[in-house]
């Protein structure tokens, strides 16, 4: 690690497959690879330096990636803030929450539960739902969904539509028709790649309240469940 200014510099290089120059300025981004022949070959969805990019940015940082082109390896150089004695300051608890939007979109005390057949985005999901406060269970089929609702009911489910045997579609009408005290009227976002206008509507018929297309963007995701979710957490709070 070395000092740069009022930053602290992290460099690792590999000599690993190297990145082509024209695909560079995508390396950050959700769900990018360079060709479909790397998810054969190494796995994964493209999620992994999204990650890293998100959590350095929270943190005031910078990250970069270089590399001389393909089988040359690579270097990413991750920049974070040194910080120094914080200053504090008593703000009131309005002022605090018109100032920072995150606060608003607290899911703090909400139980969430994430169903999707991709292990990637399972944990993706989780961790940015996580990091806003949410309590989450992570479940890789309906089945496993049905269980868990069974056990315990959530208060939100966040479901993949394009799951195999028993899509999102097909649970969510299998949820819609438990009794209420079982979660047949739980909160429910779709989360799927298809982002027609169809898509949409079957996803509000099945019995979804949102429906969001993947790539998934993490303020959005966070913004849009705390906004369908602010009536619950009012009335969570109310009985604290």
């Amino acid at each position: 690690m070395l000092y740069v200014g009022s930053y602290a510099q992290i460099t690792i290089t590999d000599n690993g497959k190297g990145i082509n120059p024209e695909f560079l300025p995508h390396v950050f981004e959700y769900f990018r690879q360079e060709n479909s022949s790397t998810t054969r070959k190494f796995g994964g969805l493209g999620l992994g330096l999204a990650i890293v990019r998100y959590l350095t940015e929270m943190h005031g940082g910078l990250v970069t990636a270089h590399s001389q082109g393909e089988g040359q390896g690579a270097t990413f150089t991750v920049k974070l803030p040194i910080v120094s004695e914080p200053q504090y300051q008593l703000v009131d608890s309005q002022d605090f929450h018109s100032l920072n939007p995150i606060a608003q979109s607290s899911l703090e005390g909400l139980r969430i539960l994430i169903v999707d057949d991709e292990a990637d985005i399972r944990e993706l999901v989780a961790f940015i739902l996580e990091e806003s406060g949410a309590e989450v269970c992570i479940t890789k089929s309906a089945g496993e969904a049905l269980t868990v609702i069974e056990k315990s009911v959530p208060d939100m489910l966040v479901c993949d539509i394009g799951m195999p045997d028993v899509d999102g579609y097909m649970l969510m009408r299998q949820i819609r028709a438990l009794p209420p005290e079982k979660g047949g009227q739980m909160l429910a976002v779709a989360l799927t790649a298809y982002a027609g206008e169809y898509n949409q509507k079957q996803a509000l018929v099945a019995g979804f309240q949102m429906h969001l297309s993947k790539p998934i963007d993490p303020d959005t995701l966070v913004k849009e469940i705390s906004g369908i979710c602010s009536p619950l957490k009012m009335t969570k709070n109310s009985y604290k």
